[in-house]
């Protein structure tokens, strides 16, 4: 994998930003996260006066090989019947998406179906699907360093195209929740029965199925590898592209110093593994929504992380991220906006 140049945002103007903030004419600490998102969006931008510029989603699509397991209640049709859905309008990214000014790139990192004839999906299939992870690794090296590098590529192009620096992540690929759980067990030392749930709707015959086959499929990976612990071996074999992809996407976004928003289960996930490849990632993520599974929750715990939301939404896309958004934008114009104590001749009380 190409080494990225991560480092964690520079707090020699940490007590600048706070004055600001604390100089506002309001009591202090009164507004909240607000005034903590706008201390970390200020840091990652390296200014007092900080600017949400060119927001862009990038949405991944592919499929899986541990679909054929049967550990989702949805079949692999609904990935590619879905992107198309996209490109229509019609889901429930493109709305959020219109809602709050968000350019969406569509990208096929490896639907098992032929979506060439969509122009507006950009095209960038390593396979149709990843491999089996249950009786092998979900792809090779040479298609795990593809999939970073279409993240990579996909952050350059925002730039170039709108002046992004700040970014949503989304997915569509059915059974992303089984790579997902085994993530989250495997990099949190979590028993792996406290991260297996019900995906996009599993009853209790079907969790306890689900359960048994990534079971079986960990047991397996560690007689394959000698049971590594090595976070790229972990995320490569049990992967899909469009999450390795977005994996990709929030290592160069970092590296870039571009805000990333981050969504529920899978794309914590995503963000849980690059945090195993560069912890300093985290210090540009800001976690749009909370899932009413205990998995989530418990994901989120790991990476000590506090959404903004916690609306019982389970879509994926991104749609939770999408939805904290004026939130966001609210931070900014408050330490943007708001007057002072000694502008607005209010007598500071504290």
């Amino acid at each position: 994998m190409k080494n990225f140049v991560i480092k964690a945002p520079d707090n020699g103007i940490k007590e600048d930003i706070i004055k600001k903030i604390d100089n506002l004419n309001k009591p202090k600490g009164s507004l909240g996260r607000l005034e903590s998102l706008a201390l970390q969006i200020c840091l990652i931008q390296q200014t007092l006066s900080p600017k949400l510029t060119g927001q862009c989603h990038i949405l991944f699509g592919s499929d899986h090989g541990i679909e054929r397991e049967g550990v989702s209640v949805s079949p692999r049709d609904v990935t590619w019947q879905q992107m198309i859905n996209f490109t229509h309008g019609g889901g429930g990214v493109n709305m959020f998406c219109r809602q709050h000014g968000f350019r969406l790139y569509l990208v096929d990192a490896g639907v098992d179906h032929d979506l060439s004839e969509y122009k507006e999906i950009i095209n960038r299939k390593i396979a149709c699907g990843t491999a089996n992870f249950r009786y092998a690794d979900a792809m090779t090296e040479e298609q795990f360093e593809k999939a970073i590098n279409i993240g990579c590529e996909m952050i350059d192009r925002c730039v170039a195209d709108c002046g992004c620096n700040i970014l949503c992540l989304g997915e569509m690929g059915i059974a992303n929740t089984s790579p997902s759980s085994i993530w989250m067990s495997l990099f949190g030392n979590i028993k792996l029965e406290e991260c297996v749930g019900a995906g996009a709707g599993l009853d209790s015959p079907g969790i306890k199925h689900k359960y048994e086959v990534l079971s079986d499929s960990i047991n397996n990976f560690k007689s394959r590898h000698d049971n590594t612990s090595d976070a790229k071996t972990i995320i490569r074999c049990f992967g899909g592209f469009e999450m390795v992809s977005a994996i990709g996407a929030m290592l160069r976004a970092s590296e870039r110093h571009i805000i990333i928003m981050v969504d529920g289960f899978i794309m914590t996930a995503c963000a849980l593994a690059a945090s195993k490849l560069y912890p300093e990632v985290k210090d540009y993520m800001i976690f749009g929504h909370k899932g009413d599974e205990t998995g989530h929750r418990k994901m989120l715990e790991l990476l000590d992380a506090k959404p903004l939301l916690s609306l019982g939404l389970r879509l994926g896309e991104g749609t939770g991220a999408l939805c904290s958004f004026p939130i966001i934008e609210s931070s900014v114009k408050m330490i943007n906006e708001m007057n002072n104590f000694e502008n607005a001749n209010i007598t500071k009380y504290f």
